[in-house]
């Protein structure tokens, strides 16, 4: 993905489309990165192609991990919303 490409609608409910997109790039490269470790015999190659597999594997963590929290919080915050609801009516 392109820096250009990069715009949020800053209309996400639940979660974040840009968070969502960079969570598909990062987890592609880790699957291009895999492939090219499994094919390559060079063993400072191998190794370098291991780092940046480990290092966009932690970058799926995080990313995996802010979407999680982002939807747990629109869960809290609808359930406080609809009791109030619920009592208004």
């Amino acid at each position: 993905m392109k820096e250009d490409n990069v715009t949020c609608a800053h209309a996400c409910r639940n979660t974040c489309a840009m968070l969502s997109q960079a969570l598909r790039d990062e987890s592609e490269m880790v699957r291009f990165y895999e492939k090219l470790r499994t094919e390559c015999d060079y063993p400072d190659v191998h190794d370098m192609l291991q780092e940046l597999m480990e290092a966009r594997s932690r970058s799926v963590l995080l990313i995996n991990q802010k979407l999680n929290e982002l939807r747990a919080r629109a869960e809290i915050l609808d359930g406080v919303i609809s009791s109030f609801n619920s009592e208004g009516s």
